[in-house]
């Protein structure tokens, strides 16, 4: 049992020509047909699903996994299949290990175009998706700012060192209690056997994300979006600068036409930690 109460568990994974450990937490009764899966950000891990995982495992058994290369998740040999397409397919393989038909998707930023990639399919297996600053186009200021940090793998002498430095990356997160950054800190660093400290993901992350830089303009994905019919609904923070005001207003139009909660004071991306976005996950959810 870990400390957040989850489970450790692992399905291998086939990614080009390596087999790979991915990890995954859950909680919950294992026997529960209803399943919640829940993907993190970009440079972040299964570990950020703590505060929701406990507050949802009453009524629904939840999972909360570790892309590869991240977490306790085995890196990959290839860096370029650190995209999409590799996440997703990974997560095809999770969904068959858990038993279930159908699944709700709760997924930040990565993890949100990841449920918007699967909700594309047809019979895709989510019942209900929640995205949280993600959507069908991605402005390439917000991209290269993100280019700046990811990959970038520095030692940190002590922890405060590394807290200051993670906490300014992470200002657009928007306003959290002491605790609460101490917690979305604590998940990203690992202490070494010389006692500093390092970030937890593989910095080959950032090869695929600088070379897709090559290509100019943002990201356009509303092929996909428009594809997309579970109900669904998008939380943007109000500062956010990868999802503008008015693409989130399109998505509340096209494609599945996403219920959309707009978070003042906040960035990208909402973490799901406070309680009032963990009670609009539960509210979306618990509809039938």
């Amino acid at each position: 049992m870990n400390d957040d109460g989850s489970r450790s568990r692992y399905v291998s994974c086939l990614t080009g020509t390596q087999l790979h450990r991915l990890a995954y937490r859950e909680w919950g009764d294992p026997a529960n047909p209803r399943v919640v899966v829940c993907v993190h950000g970009l440079t972040r891990n299964s570990r950020d699903f703590g505060p929701l995982g406990r507050a949802l495992s009453d009524r629904w058994r939840v999972i909360a996994a570790d892309m590869p290369g991240r977490g306790a998740s085995e890196r990959l040999a290839d860096p370029m299949l650190y995209q999409i397409p590799t996440y997703v397919a990974n997560a095809v393989t999770l969904l068959a290990r858990l038993d279930v038909e159908t699944v709700d998707w709760v997924g930040i930023s990565l993890g949100g175009l990841m449920g918007m990639a699967l909700g594309a399919f047809e019979r895709s297996p989510i019942r209900r998706l929640v995205i949280s600053d993600a959507g069908p186009i991605l402005a390439r200021a917000a991209i290269e700012r993100i280019a700046s940090y990811v990959g970038v793998s520095p030692a940190f002498p002590t922890r405060a060192a590394a807290f200051a430095a993670i906490r300014a990356i992470s200002e657009p997160f928007g306003p959290h209690t002491d605790a609460q950054w101490d917690f979305l800190v604590d998940n990203v660093l690992v202490r070494r056997d010389d006692g500093t400290y390092a970030l937890h993901y593989d910095p080959a992350l950032g090869v695929p994300f600088r070379a897709a830089l090559a290509v100019p303009g943002d990201v356009d994905l509303w092929g996909l979006w428009d594809a997309v019919r579970a109900p669904t609904m998008v939380i943007r923070g109000e500062r956010s600068d990868l999802v503008t005001a008015e693409t989130a207003d399109a998505m509340s139009r096209r494609g599945p036409r996403a219920e959309l909660v707009t978070l003042p004071g906040v960035g990208h991306a909402p973490t799901l930690v406070p309680d009032e976005q963990i009670a609009l996950v539960r509210a979306f959810l618990e509809r039938p």
